[in-house]
């Protein structure tokens, strides 16, 4: 066993040692494209080099991420929704699905084959059938765990924007009742909210730099929805739409749909306290019932053995 576990550790470590190589040569690669930028060019080579600085490459640079993502992510459907994934979760480097696969390449093969290497150090190493099942078992894990990891993460991120979207809409409400247009309001909503809420302030800030950049107001807005895919950023998203659409009052809007959700929240948090009762009902049930029979009735019992035992005996 002691061996199993220094073999699992040896395993542990050299994941740790690839994952931290991943993210020097990531580190590298950024300081050298800032000082590629920073790096003034010669004769009218200058100009040029300044107005491509301006645009955000999208592509993977790494050789070895760039040729891991065309070779395992061929289907654009399927890259488009693992990176639509990723970004929910947290990932938005472009590099992020090869990342992905190389990891989950990395645990799916990396631990079974620890694991086997291990089984030959142990004192009662596994065998035959049984060695085939648990390598074919851990191998399961580590390919399914990367997933399971993105998707709590997920679910975690969503749990924090639905947290922090009604102080991010009373905020754009008192912006908009203040005179503020629709993007200065969100420019300003997303700067003054980026270390209390700072995933709701990124998803602004995407939502201006998409406006800035020449797309209308209903395509950076369902662009918003998407990305947060939760349902009351859908909401919004579908009202703000219609009221630009007929040509309503943003800040009347927004101010309704606060005052709604403000609603909204209150019967959901009255629907939790009317749960409470019934989830209740169990533990009483389990654990304090049967402690208050045995205190009730132990000493009727007690009396009546006592009055029995004398008969009894004889």
């Amino acid at each position: 066993m002691q061996v199993f576990l220094v073999g699992l550790a040896d395993v542990m470590v050299f994941l740790l040692m690839v994952a931290m190589v991943l993210m020097v040569i990531r580190v590298v690669e950024l300081r050298l494209d800032v000082r590629r930028r920073l790096t003034p060019g010669k004769g009218g080579a200058a100009a040029p080099a300044v107005r491509a600085s301006l645009f955000r490459v999208e592509g993977v640079r790494n050789p070895f991420l760039s040729w891991v993502q065309g070779a395992s992510l061929s289907d654009p459907r399927e890259r488009a929704g693992l990176r639509r994934d990723l970004y929910k979760a947290g990932f938005d480097s472009p590099a992020a699905p090869a990342l992905f696969v190389v990891i989950r390449f990395i645990m799916a093969v990396g631990l079974p084959l620890g694991f086997a290497v291990s089984q030959k150090f142990s004192e009662k190493p596994m065998v035959g059938f049984q060695l085939t099942m648990a390598v074919l078992v851990v191998c399961v894990i580590g390919f399914v765990t990367p997933r399971i990891f993105i998707n709590n993460r997920m679910a975690d991120f969503n749990t924090q924007l639905e947290h922090e979207f009604p102080d991010t809409l009373d905020l754009l409400v008192v912006c908009t009742e203040a005179g503020l247009p629709f993007e200065a309001a969100f420019i300003r909503v997303a700067n003054d909210t980026h270390e209390s809420h700072p995933h709701m302030s990124k998803h602004l800030l995407a939502v201006t730099q998409e406006l800035r950049a020449g797309r209308t107001r209903a395509e950076a807005l369902r662009g918003f929805a998407d990305r947060t895919d939760i349902d009351v950023v859908r909401s919004l998203v579908a009202l703000l739409i219609q009221t630009d659409a007929l040509g309503g009052s943003v800040a009347q809007s927004l101010r309704t749909y606060a005052t709604e959700m403000r609603s909204h929240r209150m019967l959901k948090a009255e629907e939790k306290a009317m749960r409470i009762p019934i989830l209740l009902t169990i533990p009483l049930v389990l654990c304090i019932l049967p402690v208050l029979m045995v205190a009730v009735l132990l000493p009727a019992i007690i009396s009546i053995i006592r009055e029995f035992q004398p008969v009894v005996n004889h």
